[in-house]
């Protein structure tokens, strides 16, 4: 088995109505815009952002992880991929 991890640079909405939704940034490499229903109240929207991240990557939802940004709305973060 060989492991390999991501990082990505992802760009929060939350409270949107166009979500869940993840687009890839066409002005930025490896970045995303990831649109969520949850606003950003007691966590409940950075749950969500790694639940919809695991499930676009298809990686269970511990092999993603918020590295910088939790109180922001652009944030890094780690997909580790084993295969």
């Amino acid at each position: 088995m060989t492991a390999s991890t991501q990082m990505v640079q992802v760009h929060v909405k939350p409270g949107s109505r166009k979500g869940p939704l993840v687009e890839a940034d066409p002005t930025t490499t490896g970045a995303f815009t990831v649109f969520l229903q949850q606003r950003a109240v007691e966590g409940s929207a950075n749950d969500a952002l790694v639940r919809l991240l695991a499930t676009h990557f298809g990686v269970p939802r511990s092999a993603v992880s918020i590295l910088r940004g939790h109180h922001s709305r652009i944030k890094q973060v780690r997909i580790e991929r084993v295969s």
